[in-house]
């Protein structure tokens, strides 16, 4: 995939959607690239949270351990930007995420995430947007599994 269609997935985000194209350029020639077959976790719950992921093809499954085993609360395509909660607030990872199909993705650093929203606070706006949804998402999701 060519530094351009990289930018475009970028710009496809919305967090990144008003970001200079220099920019997401920079981002996305500094973010490593990482294949994953299906069924191999991109990471799992409890662990350090030191990178945030931008599902360039593929998709995957996010789940969390309960006590009757790992419970699916989301799935992500194409664009999605997944694990940014664990380096927004320094804790362990929140969920586990399990590959669906082939996926390959463009891991961001910790570091770079926050030279790009200290840069453009607009993301963090766009951020909290995001992880609202996500929060309704849930909640809708646990009540229907609560009711089943």
């Amino acid at each position: 995939m060519s530094l351009n269609e990289e930018v475009e997935i970028l710009r496809n985000i919305p967090m990144f959607a008003n970001i200079e194209p220099s920019k997401l350029k920079l981002l996305a020639f500094t973010s490593e690239r990482h294949a994953y077959n299906e069924g191999e976790y991109l990471f799992r719950q409890g662990d350090e949270g030191d990178s945030a992921y931008i599902i360039v093809d593929g998709e995957a499954d996010v789940m969390i351990d309960t006590d009757d085993g790992p419970l699916t609360v989301a799935h992500f395509t194409k664009n999605a930007l997944i694990g940014e909660i664990a380096i927004l607030t320094d804790v362990p990872r929140t969920a586990t995420v399990k590959a669906t199909t082939r996926l390959d993705a463009m891991v961001i650093s910790k570091e770079l995430f926050f030279r790009l929203v200290m840069e453009f606070p607009q993301i963090a706006v766009e951020i909290m947007r995001e992880l609202a949804k996500r929060l309704e998402a849930t909640n809708v999701r646990i009540r229907e599994l609560s009711a089943a």
